[in-house]
């Protein structure tokens, strides 16, 4: 697989990456089943998906310990990123970005995941109890001491931007450019899709300005962009899409052109390319600091998406996907 490399740091991962959140964490819990997650994580790697993106609180705790099952065997093999800041209550997340925290948090991560050192420590969410800047620092020293070999930072949620007219990524951008005074930043993780590219707008310039690398998440739309969801089939109650307004009945056969217009673009590439396929390639080609990490939890996902990395739209297939409808549903 063709390798991309993060920050300034020039750290190589394959084009490619995993997101193991599905796998514990978030979707629908009947079809979770670790033996063939396990088999998943290995299958990334047989592939060159060597980006493996985790956090602690998915599960919580639960995804970070099954990848570490992996790493026991295959560490060298693989790319580890996991995010620290966010706590899972009974029926809350908060914030936590106190210094001292921070740091028991990369311990108990390091330990889960089998290894001695994580390849990249993202900031999930900034503590608005905590400035910025003191988390930051607090990871920074986490480099120091060899436990941690690069830093990076997930975008800020996007509601109160939206309500408040601003451009969606302004609060990102603040933050970031706050943290790059104390220590580098290497990567930034943020939505990119077909169907939601807010990202082009300003925090992709931002960061292919500065050498950072940008880790695209949900690069497949929760599922929808790989047209095998049918609409109307409902989902699970702890499915984050049961509640999603994109994923009614009503929205999903609204969409349905998108995914036609992806699926269209396959065929001129092969009878076996794939909507996903595109719009993973879609993604790469809004440059070479950008590494899509879709969500997968089976073998055959995940070897689907990691062929996408030999899949090179043309000039006419990247006008095609900007002529496609907008989404509609909000995605709030």
């Amino acid at each position: 697989m063709e390798r991309r490399t993060i920050g300034a740091a020039a750290l190589e991962v394959g084009a490619v990456g995993l997101g193991c959140m599905p796998m514990s964490w978030a979707y629908t819990g009947s079809r979770q089943r670790g033996e063939e997650s396990l088999r998943a994580v290995h299958k990334a790697l047989d592939r060159g998906s060597t980006l493996l993106d985790t956090a602690d609180m998915y599960g919580p705790f639960t995804n970070e310990l099954l990848v570490g099952r992996v790493l026991k065997e295959r560490r060298p093999e693989a790319f580890v990123s996991t995010k620290v800041g966010l706590l899972v209550g009974e029926q809350h997340i908060v914030a936590n970005g106190r210094p001292g925290y921070v740091k028991r948090a990369c311990d108990a991560s390091l330990r889960r995941l089998q290894t001695d050192v994580i390849d990249l420590y993202q900031l999930h969410r900034a503590d608005p109890e905590v400035p910025v800047e003191e988390t930051w620092g607090a990871m920074a020293e986490l480099v120091s001491a060899g436990k941690v070999r690069s830093l990076g930072l997930c975008a800020v949620g996007a509601r109160s931007a939206r309500r408040s007219g601003a451009r969606l990524h302004d609060g990102t951008i603040r933050q970031l450019e706050r943290v790059q005074q104390v220590f580098p930043v290497s990567a930034v993780e943020a939505e990119l899709s077909v169907w939601s590219t807010e990202a082009l707008d300003a925090l992709l310039p931002w960061c292919a300005a500065r050498g950072v690398g940008f880790l695209a998440a949900m690069p497949l739309g929760n599922g929808f962009l790989t047209g095998t969801l049918t609409p109307g089939e409902g989902f699970e109650p702890d499915d984050l899409r049961a509640r999603h307004p994109r994923f009614t009945a009503e929205m999903m056969a609204a969409n349905q052109p998108i995914v036609a217009g992806l699926r269209r673009i396959g065929r001129r590439h092969g009878d076996a390319v794939t909507p996903a396929q595109v719009a993973l390639a879609w993604v790469l080609a809004q440059g070479p600091h950008v590494v899509p990490v879709p969500g997968a939890k089976r073998e055959r996902w995940v070897a689907e998406n990691a062929e996408a990395a030999g899949l090179r739209l043309t000039a006419e297939d990247l006008a095609e996907v900007a002529g496609l409808p907008a989404a509609q549903g909000s995605w709030d």
